[in-house]
């Protein structure tokens, strides 16, 4: 199905809030509050890493641990109002729109932290581009029930015509200004956030925005949850009707689109070299992981290709059977998603040669690639190593309404959490 542009007065809705914020006095540093977006903290020892930086990192929110579910959600809930009366987070006096900035070895990526109204997809505001996993988005939804609140912008990223906008002046304008916050966390990037308040200052930015559709570029999880607990409380007009987003002027701000690696527990790397047989050429090499990489990238330039690691060494998937892959490959998509990466993954590898359904259980969804090798290697496990795509053939085929195989693309870099959150009790 095609998807509509936006047009005036009919494209993104953002508005101001009164960001919760911490107080940097209650705490050790911003930094060592702060953590990755949920999704990205995947490791045991990454997460004690961020529970033991400070007792108020944001991770005992976005991932609480207890034994059950409905525990590790009233222990957010709980930890949450426990923070606000004692002061460690506090709400901004005034509704603001936030810039934030993240910088680090030459790369510099700006947007804009707001309230978006939520839309449908069928209303090509905002456009989804993967499927997402129910079960996560039950966890996400449960989580934001116990806390009302948003606890971590998603990314969503929108293209500006060349020349000066409302929204590049007002940036020029506001990086004049002291920042609200400074600071640099341990994997390098700097954030610096600012406040933006005057009504003209948000009226430029908010009147610019209403021309454009964004592309969603990190959150399909949290995105369905907003429309969920949107749909919950409808038909009345409540907070619900609204979530925290960054929006990214991808044309002036370009970001770095990787690929989520699979780690699939129960299979071991002979066994699915076994059941591949001569379905791909196969080719082991034994050399470092960045030389491993670079194969793969040089592959992927020819077709499809995959690596496969966990078992001391790395395999080299690509040139599939061209019959294979018309047998197996649903023949209802555009030709551009039948041939990406994901797609022969999930419809021939996955379920056709190796017939492994896509459950927790069965495969975790891994961002960094030496830990999806490590965790393949530990487990006697086969780690599926994916060369990313590029983001015009993310953002066409959003454009035409066909999502791609769920975690298929991983936009950075990602905005930190804990620098500016939602609470719905004050939005």
């Amino acid at each position: 199905m095609s998807t509509p542009g936006p047009h005036e007065d009919h494209g993104l809705r953002l508005v101001p809030l009164r960001g919760l914020r911490y107080v940097p006095e209650e705490v050790g540093s911003l930094a060592a509050v702060t953590s990755p977006p949920y999704d990205v903290v995947v490791r045991p020892d990454g997460l004690l890493h961020l529970e033991s930086a400070d007792p108020h990192n944001i991770v005992r929110l976005i991932l609480p641990q207890a034994d059950t579910a409905a525990a590790r959600h009233q222990q957010a809930a709980e930890t949450l109002r426990s923070w606000l009366a004692e002061g460690v987070l506090a709400p901004d006096d005034e509704p603001a729109l936030y810039l934030y900035e993240q910088s680090r070895n030459g790369l510099l990526q700006r947007g804009i932290i707001g309230a978006l109204a939520l839309s449908t997809p069928e209303e090509g505001i905002v456009l989804p581009h993967e499927d997402v996993m129910p079960h996560v988005v039950d966890d996400r939804a449960a989580l934001m029930r116990a806390t009302a609140a948003n606890l971590e912008p998603l990314l969503l990223t929108y293209r500006s015509p060349t020349g000066p906008t409302g929204t590049t002046t007002t940036v020029e304008r506001t990086l004049t200004r002291p920042p609200l916050l400074s600071t640099t966390t341990e994997d390098g990037f700097h954030h610096r956030l600012w406040s933006i308040t005057d009504p003209a200052e948000v009226s430029a930015i908010t009147t610019d925005l209403s021309h454009h559709q964004a592309l969603i570029a990190d959150g399909h999880h949290r995105w369905a949850t907003y429309l969920r607990l949107k749909q919950e409380h409808a038909p009345a007009a409540t907070p619900w009707d609204y979530g925290l987003v960054l929006l990214v002027d991808t044309a002036r701000y370009p970001l770095q689109v990787r690929a989520i690696h699979r780690l699939l527990h129960r299979l071991p790397v002979a066994e699915a070299l076994a059941a591949v047989g001569d379905a791909f050429r196969v080719r082991r090499l034994s050399v470092p992981l960045t030389e491993a990489m670079a194969a793969l990238a040089e592959a992927a330039a020819d077709g499809n290709a995959f690596l496969l690691a966990g078992d001391g060494t790395y395999h080299l998937l690509d040139r599939p059977d061209p019959d294979l892959l018309s047998r197996t490959i649903r023949s209802d998509r555009p030709a551009a998603w039948r041939t990406l990466d994901a797609s022969v993954l999930h419809e021939t590898l996955l379920a056709h040669l190796w017939r492994i359904p896509d459950a927790p259980e069965d495969i975790a969804y891994i961002h960094d690639t030496e830990a999806a090798v490590e965790q393949a290697e530990r487990h006697d496990a086969t780690a599926v190593l994916m060369h990313p795509v590029r983001e015009e053939v993310v953002r066409d085929l959003a454009r035409q309404g066909v999502t791609m195989p769920r975690k298929s693309t991983s936009f950075g870099p990602k905005p930190a959490t804990g620098l500016v959150l939602r609470s719905l009790e004050f939005n």
